[in-house]
């Protein structure tokens, strides 16, 4: 089966895929005043978001070959002294190269247990590097091959914006009593800055991943009477709805609107708001997509992830993070038919370790990640060689005031083992 990038190459100028720049060069983009070709495209850009500078053209104008050379001898000089972390979302062309491939959760995971490593480089998106960059090592640096790499989901929620909805939503509800539950406690998705982790940190929440969410959540019922969970709407509903919050307990935060758009009661009566977030790649799946997949195929086992809209993780056979959707495949028997909604990269690559099932991407249109898709064998190849020669190329760095709150977050979340 060929790679997200040939499929692209080969659809382009049909309606196959999602944009017609998709098989433009990243270096030919990441000026652009957006997230990139993808699913990202017409979300909206922030102007602070972070861009990335020339790369020498050594690398751009390099052949695939000549960058997997490259790659490789650079791999070979540093040794142990740098690990490779690849998210499950990245292109084949990169991920052939990681020494740890994973999720959120997993890579988290990874950066804390080498401390004899002296450099992470991420192949992922920014606040994945900058959590990489929080629970390594002062002595640890992290790199972001190319710094374009952000989040359109973890953007829709700023520091300022949690800020302003946390004054809000303490004026109105009432405040903790001797020996009580606190009113509201605050849960932020991996997907999010390091300030809004920090905001956590230091306000007696906690750091969550599609793999334990439901812990989390348990975690915070436990202290508090109403959550708060951002940025993602999705995986908040998901994972309430799952517990068996009932839906009028469930309201929405718009952070453009007084209160969120809701009434004092309905904060008042509220056990879950949900700061109006979405992934652009998981909002694509639809229950008309399942429908169809049912049809064509009597018996399919669908599986998605709990960032796509509720109607879709009813309509499915399973829903659950990438690790989740990855033992899943892992599990099915050969002759198995599995339809599968996540990021496209992903659905690829299992398509091709596993030839004797039948597993698509419920979505027929070929859209990756915007953001994720930046990441390019040239940009890897550049800072591992930069690496070589002694000099540290794109670090991720978090100011010790804002890591240090966020740790605690994050370590909270570590500690909730799904």
């Amino acid at each position: 089966m060929p790679s997200v990038t040939n499929l692209i190459l080969t659809a382009a100028g049909k309606e196959s895929t999602c944009d017609s720049q998709l098989p433009a060069e990243p270096w030919e983009v990441d000026q652009n005043h957006s997230y990139g070709p993808g699913a990202s495209q017409a979300d909206r850009f922030p102007q602070i978001a972070p861009r990335q500078g020339a790369v020498p053209s050594r690398y751009t104008e390099a052949s695939p070959a000549e960058l997997d050379a490259m790659i490789e001898q650079a791999r070979k000089e540093l040794g142990d002294r740098v690990k490779i972390l690849g998210h499950f979302y990245q292109r084949d062309e990169i991920v052939k190269f990681a020494d740890f491939v994973g999720d959120s959760f997993n890579l988290a995971q990874a950066a804390k247990k080498h401390p004899e490593a002296e450099a992470f480089v991420f192949c992922g998106v920014h606040f994945m590097a900058e959590t990489a960059d929080i629970l390594s090592g002062d002595n640890q640096a992290v790199i972001l091959p190319n710094l374009a790499a952000g989040c359109s989901m973890a953007d829709m929620a700023s520091i300022g914006q949690v800020e302003a909805c946390w004054e809000e939503l303490t004026r109105v509800l009432p405040t903790r009593g001797d020996g009580a539950k606190a009113p509201l406690v605050p849960v932020t998705y991996m997907n999010s800055s390091a300030a809004i982790k920090a905001f956590c940190g230091r306000n007696g929440g906690i750091v969550c991943t599609s793999s334990n969410a439901r812990t989390v959540l348990e975690w915070v019922f436990e202290r508090g009477e109403r959550v708060v969970f951002l940025p993602d709407q999705h995986l908040g509903r998901n994972t309430a709805r799952a517990m068996g919050i009932p839906d009028e307990q469930i309201i929405m935060w718009n952070p453009h609107q007084p209160l969120g758009g809701n009434t004092p009661e309905q904060v008042e009566q509220s056990t879950v708001i949900l700061w109006n977030g979405f992934c652009s790649v998981h909002k694509r799946f639809t229950v008309a997509q399942i429908e169809r997949a049912r049809a064509e195929y009597p018996g399919v086992r669908v599986i998605v992830h709990p960032e796509c809209p509720a109607p879709v993780v009813d309509a499915a056979d399973v829903s659950g993070s990438t690790e989740v959707i990855r033992r899943e495949v892992e599990a099915s028997k050969p002759g198995d038919v599995l339809a599968i909604g996540t990021e496209i990269n992903m659905v690829n690559r299992l398509a091709q370790q596993y030839p004797d099932r039948t597993i698509f991407c419920l979505d027929p249109v070929v859209c990756p990640c915007s953001t994720m898709y930046r990441i390019h064998p040239a940009y890897l190849a550049w800072v591992l060689e930069s690496l070589v020669e002694g000099e540290i190329t794109n670090r991720i760095v978090v100011p010790d005031d804002v890591a240090a709150d966020a740790r605690v977050a994050l370590e909270r979340m570590l500690a909730a083992k799904p």
